[in-house]
């Protein structure tokens, strides 16, 4: 009798094993996000292993913060901070961040097509860069689109924040910038300016040694440009070139 017992404890034992180790674990299911950039709008916003107040704090990121977007699940984002930290913060506390539409009427021939769409100052701005390479015998600069997302963001900071310098009081360097949105360069350069006009901009960077020897640097193939209005110059220009 006690044999019997003690077979039938064993045989559920047994049983609650196979069932435990043989139940089925579904992935989440996520959706994709139309930009890759948030802006964070709570005071501080926790940073979570998961999707969930369940999940445990790994990091927290504060009002005003730009963070890179990779997925969506449920209510949550799942995010990289600029140092690097990855985890899940709460959309609710999060703004989305698109890049500018431009109006129908703007130049899309061929030659100029990119996979960002351009504001009318930004595509001026792009043509008439690539018209000096053009003319210096160089190839034209194509738009990359996580160059032309830092480069808005770049100078809408500079615009917010109202300082004129290469390096940004929230993001660092333009090297450090690019890293901390995920971007992967072999060489990088940066060129700002603050004018009424969009041609003006462009000659004054060429009249300045540093400025045209990124324009014509032979090693750079992809570019981003911005323009953002600014109740100080009138317009804010960001430029940055790039080598894959």
């Amino acid at each position: 009798m006690k044999n019997k017992i003690k077979n039938l404890i064993l045989l559920f034992i047994f049983i609650v094993i196979v069932v435990i180790n043989s139940k089925s674990i579904a992935m989440t299911h996520y959706q994709t996000v139309p930009t890759p950039t948030g802006l964070v709008t709570a005071s501080a916003l926790n940073v979570r292993k998961g999707p969930g107040t369940d999940f445990g704090i790994t990091t927290v990121v504060y009002k005003n913060e730009y963070i890179r977007l990779f997925a969506k699940i449920g209510k949550w984002y799942v995010i990289q901070t600029d140092d690097d930290n990855v985890g899940c913060v709460s959309s609710d506390y999060v703004k989305l961040i698109y890049p500018e539409s431009v109006n129908s009427d703007v130049n899309t021939d061929e030659e100029n097509t990119t996979s960002s769409v351009l504001t009318q100052d930004e595509l001026d701005v792009f043509n008439l860069i690539n018209e000096q390479r053009r003319n210096n015998g160089l190839s034209e600069l194509k738009i990359d689109d996580d160059v032309q997302n830092v480069a808005r963001i770049k100078a809408q900071d500079m615009v917010d924040n109202n300082y004129f310098a290469h390096n940004s009081p929230t993001y660092g360097t333009p090297f450090d910038m690019l890293k901390s949105f995920g971007v992967k360069y072999k060489s990088v350069g940066e060129n700002i300016a603050g004018n009424s006009n969009n041609k003006a901009a462009v000659t004054a960077w060429m009249n300045s040694e540093g400025h045209r020897a990124n324009i014509l640097n032979s090693n750079y193939d992809y570019t981003g440009v911005a323009v953002v209005t600014s109740q100080t110059y009138g317009k804010v220009y960001v430029q940055m070139f790039m080598k894959k």
